[in-house]
């Protein structure tokens, strides 16, 4: 197979068998890969109402067929599992360098399934599969554990592990990669440590066959001018990284503050992309084969390491009150090592803060410690409570959700489906809105990032305002971003790239024949088979929702006073774009259309 390497890796961690299977072609040429194939293998392998914690739960991790071939950004992985967090489907995505060594190792997809008796790790050397000891591991950090795989693993090995976090089940777990990157949504770092896997190590040493190397030489240069040329992908995201966004994203007065209790922060420009890089930017930290960049090496008096990227930073600033830009970067170091999801780490601190403000939370359970909104010091040590699951961060670091329903009050997380929404207020965004009420993993700006046409002008400016055609831009961001995850591409390309562009990409890969529309149809079938599985797992349409905060109490003040997410107005007709009945279930005519 070109672009593939037809290889399945299932290691079954009960028995301790290790097995290779050969890819289904069919299937792949179907799901394409990445986040498409996991899921449909995943939902034909898994029961959907597994308990997600349990060893009958199965963790794919998954690469494209662009995964660890010379296009521009193809060095992502997935990992798709059942969510601990949501109980929906979870793939999460991460960059770095660790995909694209899966594939030189050989292998499409590792498949771990069962639990191990003690704490092991994964070694992968081309061929030479180990299920290894990790006694001396378990407990360790994350920068802890890859120092000391590094010395024992084979020179140039890849690391991906879980922090203490994740060992500790906390359901906003991450699972990290290359030391900084994150697959951090969706609580997959709790899905592995409930295996007791720490670590999976991998060191490749073969191409990936390519149907058409010139071909793909050609359609990668050509891609990688558009995104040198593009503003956001040439000039902003290279110079100042994701939080090149905190000033424009606040000054449309759509920066959520004090767990959105306001959408506008006075402490803006103290946190912004501008500020990290003329005071604590020590270096770019790009990923694979990317010529973007985005990523952050940055240091203060306290801590070094990657990162914050933007949504880091608003969640732990704006969203925390917090104008300290040194606390927030050490608050995302430890987020690092004790691999956590930024977003839902920050974001759970925000309304633990409200839940204190509004006298649930009482002074009797704070260990000493404030939980006052703009307390710089806070978000670093309940941040590290959350690690460990101390005191009160035994109830947060099973997220804001779980927090806030505890208190009897679940109305102060700003979540979907129980999990977290970034950095964006969607009563001023309504496609915005509407994209986070349908995602199929819950509050999430990656399945349809409809900020790129309702803030930035890309590809066109829309009227952010306006509810009118909103549920057709979601359709097509949705099934657009689902194919590129497939692929092995970063979202951020379709700043500067569209469907035809990925298409020809894989197929010079690939050798298949893959025309925008096929690439969209492509999208809309991960898109459905993910709402069936999610279905069957008991999170139907009652969930397609927002909290009643963002449904009812029109923002207060700033350029975008007075607004409510109108979401009646729009999700019927979404419904029917996808072929869905009117309870938002997917009809049978759209499941035979789509071959599912």
């Amino acid at each position: 197979m070109f672009g593939y390497r037809g290889k399945v890796l299932r290691i079954d961690l009960s028995s301790g068998k290790v097995s290779v299977e050969k890819l289904d072609e069919k299937l792949a040429r179907d799901y394409v890969g990445g986040r498409g194939l996991a899921t449909k293998m995943f939902a034909d392998e898994v029961d959907a109402g597994v308990d997600a914690l349990s060893p009958a739960n199965k963790l794919f991790i998954a690469t494209g067929p662009l995964s660890g071939t010379p296009t521009p950004t193809g060095g992502r992985y997935m990992v798709v599992t059942k969510s601990p967090l949501t109980d929906t489907i979870a793939s999460s995505n991460s960059g770095g360098y660790w995909g694209a060594e899966l594939k030189f190792a050989g292998y499409d997809m590792i498949i771990v399934e069962g639990k191990a008796e003690k704490p092991v790790y994964i070694q992968v050397e081309d061929d030479k599969v180990e299920i290894k000891d990790a006694a001396h591991l378990w407990g360790k950090l994350v920068s802890e554990a890859t120092d000391l795989l590094e010395k024992d693993a084979p020179e140039k090995s890849r690391i991906l592990t879980i922090g203490p976090a994740g060992e500790k089940l906390s359901r906003i777990a991450a699972v990290m990669n290359d030391r900084f990157r994150a697959a951090g949504r969706s609580g997959v770092g709790a899905v592995m440590g409930s295996k007791n896997l720490k670590a999976v190590v991998v060191r490749g040493t073969n191409k990936v066959p390519i149907a058409d190397p010139v071909k793909l030489k050609a359609v990668a240069r050509e891609a990688t001018k558009k995104i040198r040329e593009n503003g956001v992908t040439g000039e902003g995201l290279p110079a100042y990284g994701t939080a090149v966004l905190v000033n424009i994203i606040n000054e449309n007065g759509v920066f959520p503050t004090d767990n959105f209790q306001r959408s506008q922060f006075d402490g803006a420009e103290s946190i912004s992309g501008e500020e990290l890089a003329e005071k604590y930017l020590v270096k770019k930290d790009p990923c694979y084969h990317c010529p973007i960049g985005c990523g952050r090496y940055c240091k203060t008096d306290t801590v070094e390491g990657g990162g914050p990227e933007y949504e880091t930073i608003w969640a732990y600033g704006g969203d925390c009150g917090v104008s300290d830009l040194p606390a927030v970067i050490e608050a995302n170091f430890w987020c690092n090592e004790y691999g956590l999801d930024t977003i839902s780490a920050g974001t759970t601190i925000a309304a633990a803060m409200e839940l204190y403000q509004k006298g649930f939370i009482k002074d009797r359970e704070l260990d000493g410690l404030s939980l006052n909104f703009g307390d710089d010091k806070a978000i670093v040590e309940w941040t590290k409570k959350m690690g460990m699951r101390e005191g009160l961060g035994d109830k947060m670091a099973d997220g804001s959700y779980r927090l806030a329903d505890s208190y009897g009050i679940p109305e102060l997380s700003m979540s979907v489906k129980k999990q977290e929404m970034p950095a964006y207020d969607p009563r001023a965004i309504q496609g915005q809105g509407l994209s986070y009420a349908t995602s199929n993993r819950g509050g999430c700006h990656v399945r349809g990032y409809l900020i790129s046409p309702e803030i930035l002008g890309l590809p066109e400016k829309l009227d952010r305002f306006a509810t009118e055609g909103k549920d057709v831009w979601t359709k097509i961001f949705q099934d657009l971003s689902a194919f590129i995850d497939a692929s092995g591409l970063c979202l951020f390309t379709s700043f500067a790239m569209n469907a035809e562009d990925y298409g020809a990409m894989v197929e010079a890969a690939t050798g298949d024949k893959w025309s925008a529309e096929e690439v969209l149809k492509a999208g809309e079938r991960i898109w459905n088979i993910e709402r069936i599985f999610n279905m069957a797992a008991g999170v139907g349409a009652d969930q397609d929702t927002l909290p009643p905060r963002l449904l009812k109490e029109p923002i207060s003040e700033g350029p975008s006073v007075g607004e409510v997410t109108r979401l009646d107005e729009m999700l019927q007709g979404y419904y029917a774009l996808r072929g869905w009945d009117e309870s938002g279930v997917p009809t049978q005519e759209k499941i035979d259309e789509l071959g599912i």
